[in-house]
This record gives C-alpha cells, sequence and structure tokens, in this order.
C-alpha cells in the first residue's frame, strides 16, 4: 500500500520568516502604522486578521483588512521571487521521498497564490500529488481539517500518513488527523514541540528509510 508525506510549507520547505517579517514592515510602514521587529515577533502562530486588528486598530471594515492583507501578501511574494529562501535540504528530501515510492502532499493554511509561488521556486511542481491550502478547508490548525484533506486527496490511510510541521498547533493537528507527526526545529522550541512522535533540528536529519520506520511503528500500532 502507498506511504505518504504531507509537507507544511512556511518554516518547513520555506524560510518565510524574514520575507514575512519584511512585507508585514513594509505594509505597516506605507500605512503610517507603528510596528517593530521585535512587536512582530510576538506575533508568530497569529492570523493575519488579528495582526492587522492588533496593530491598524479596530473597526476596520471586512474589506478594509482584506485590502491590507492583500497588499501584504503580494510585498511578500514579491520578495520571495527576488529570492527564494529554500529551507535546507528540502529539495533533497523531496526527491528522496520520491525516488522511494511516496505519495507527497502539502497542507498550509497559506494563501493558494503563495503556495504556487514556493512550489514554482522549488521546480519540484510534478513531485506532489496534492496541494491543500488555507481556501479549501474551514478550520485552521490545530484543527486536523488541511491534513485530513490533504490524505483524502492522496487516497492514503492516516496512519499510512507522515507529517512534517515546525509549529505546535500543526503537529496537534497532524495528531488529531492519527497521522505521525515529525517536527522541525526552527522558530518553535524543541521542548515546546515534544507532543510530535519525533523532533528534529534539519530536514537533514530525515529521510525515506527514517519516515518509513515512523510508520511502520504507526501501521503495527493499529
Amino acid at each position: 500500500m502507498d506511504r505518504a508525506v504531507i509537507f507544511d510549507m512556511d518554516g518547513v520547505l520555506v524560510d518565510s520568516y524574514a520575507p514575512h517579517e519584511e512585507s508585514w514592515l513594509r505594509a505597516a510602514r506605507e500605512a503610517g502604522v507603528e510596528m517593530t521587529r521585535a512587536q512582530f515577533a510576538t506575533t508568530f502562530g497569529r492570523t493575519s486578521r488579528e495582526i492587522i486588528l492588533h496593530f491598524w486598530g479596530e473597526g476596520l471594515r471586512d474589506e478594509e483588512m482584506r485590502a491590507i492583507d492583500d497588499h501584504k501578501e503580494e510585498l511578500y511574494r514579491s520578495l520571495v521571487r527576488e529570492r527564494f529562501p529554500v529551507m535546507d535540504g528540502a529539495v533533497e528530501l523531496i526527491d528522496g521521498l520520491r525516488e522511494a515510492g511516496f505519495r507527497l502532499a502539502v497542507g498550509s493554511s497559506g494563501p493558494p497564490e503563495n503556495i504556487e509561488l514556493s512550489v514554482e521556486c522549488l521546480e519540484r511542481a510534478d513531485a506532489f500529488d496534492a496541494i491543500v491550502t488555507g481556501h479549501d478547508v474551514r478550520h485552521g490548525k490545530p484543527h486536523p481539517e488541511v491534513f485530513q484533506r490533504a490524505g483524502e486527496r492522496l487516497g492514503v490511510a492516516p496512519e499510512r500518513c507522515a507529517v512534517i510541521e515546525d509549529a505546535v498547533h500543526g503537529v496537534r493537528a497532524a495528531n488529531a488527523a492519527g497521522m505521525v507527526s515529525i517536527a522541525l526545529v526552527g522558530t518553535t522550541t524543541r521542548e515546546a514541540l515534544g507532543e510530535a512522535d519525533l523532533v528534529v533540528d534539519s530536514l537533514r536529519e530525515l529521510s525515506s528509510e527514517v519516515i518509513g520506520r515512523l510508520l511502520d511503528r504507526s501501521i503495527e500500532a493499529t
């Protein structure tokens, strides 16, 4: 039977913290809104809507918030196009898993335009059998919907899917979906990611053999 790996995008395949930070700072500066790098750091894990309400203030109409968010994402994509920040070991892991026969998917709460650009810049669009973005789900992480949807599109049972994440909410979403959870240390500490089945400091610690053994144990436990 097939085995699968579902990748989160930001912080897993793309080292996106810096371009997200810079795009928010530029959007705020253009609007005359005060936002420092230290203040931005406190927003990690919050939605765009929450960030806008916090820094731009309450009372904005939905269309105003959408316009701010859309402009910020345009700035982000412009920065990514200029210099794509691929995560160390990402391309090699994708290629190794594909060669070993794994089915691959992206499961991200990000906008589809961002995900499409990242996959294009990775030059591995053909490697992914399914892509699920924030526009495909009603519930954000830690709800398991994004990974459940990816597993369904892949046609692979949950216990035969491994998820690679870098955030606590993502790990909890993978666990709630009944999938093997692998956490990559980066913007979140190793201690905070302790609920994952495996925690690594680099994608280079992962391979088809390492992930295969994790899935074998998961399958045996069902």
